[in-house]
């Protein structure tokens, strides 16, 4: 299980949990950071939903009072014969304590939904995790090299996600096509100036804005691409900053030229 579905499904049973390896964990994973305030947030409006106060249902009037005749208070000389009074329509009004119940009973199946929709986006796994997971199971790649691979290989790995590198970019020391959630995708490492560094070409996967990750000994950007999936750039270790992740990102996004 990956650190960020362990942290949701921790938070799920308790959004306050004072455990300080969630803390460090949502310092450096964005994503994780606006699900547990999320969550928060649903936590606080159903506290106070939970705390709704019925007010006493009104006391009933006193018998006879409001039927009391008028005849003993008449005069004996005279008896009045009271005009029939104009028909009005009733409006039925709920009773305050009522509207109090039916107000709280909205408010929980509110925060249901809430809840189940936030367990529904627990990630299993997430698509930074399955990206480490990936990088876990070919560690070959990592080693330090100045020999590059064959510009025919490249160019082989790369075709069937419609791109080739711009000239000068950075050697490109491995290549190969893996298979990644159902699709052949190109997964490269490049040796830059901070060490090996592994990009993968996701034309498959989306993410709406860049996604940070730092686990299990793996530090790396999700990057949208526009029209073209989203690119991934990791290293290994934490010599490198995420800072200078996202500008080798930036410089490797530059080097791609798309032909489809």
């Amino acid at each position: 299980m990956s650190d960020c579905e362990a942290l949701r499904r921790a938070l799920l049973a308790d959004p306050r949990d004072p455990d300080p390896r969630w803390s460090e964990h949502r310092a450096s994973c964005q994503e994780c950071n606006q699900f547990a305030e999320r969550l928060l947030r649903l936590e606080s409006r159903l506290d106070r939903a939970l705390r709704v106060t019925l007010p006493p249902p009104a006391a009933a009037a006193a018998p006879g009072a409001a039927g009391q005749s008028t005849d003993a208070a008449a005069p004996h000389s005279a008896r009045v014969v009271p005009l029939r009074p104009k028909a009005r329509r009733t409006v039925t009004r709920l009773p305050a304590y009522r509207k109090s119940w039916l107000a709280m009973a909205a408010s929980v199946v509110l925060a249901c939904v809430v809840a189940g929709a936030l367990w529904l986006s627990v990630p299993g796994p997430s698509l930074a995790a399955d990206v480490v997971t990936h990088m876990r199971e070919e560690p070959q790649a990592w080693r330090r090299t100045d020999v590059p691979v064959p510009s025919a290989a490249l160019q082989e790995v790369l075709r069937d996600s419609h791109l080739r590198l711009a000239v000068g970019t950075d050697v490109v020391s491995y290549a190969s096509s893996c298979s990644f959630r159902g699709h052949q995708v190109p997964h490269l490492v490049m040796q830059t100036e901070s060490g090996p560094v592994t990009v993968m070409v996701l034309v498959h996967d989306h993410v709406p804005k860049t996604v940070r990750f730092d686990e299990q000994g793996y530090r790396g950007v999700i990057v949208p691409v526009t029209g073209h999936g989203s690119l991934a750039v990791l290293t290994r270790g934490a010599d490198t900053d995420i800072k200078t992740v996202e500008r080798i990102a930036a410089r490797v996004q530059a080097s791609i030229v798309w032909t489809g």
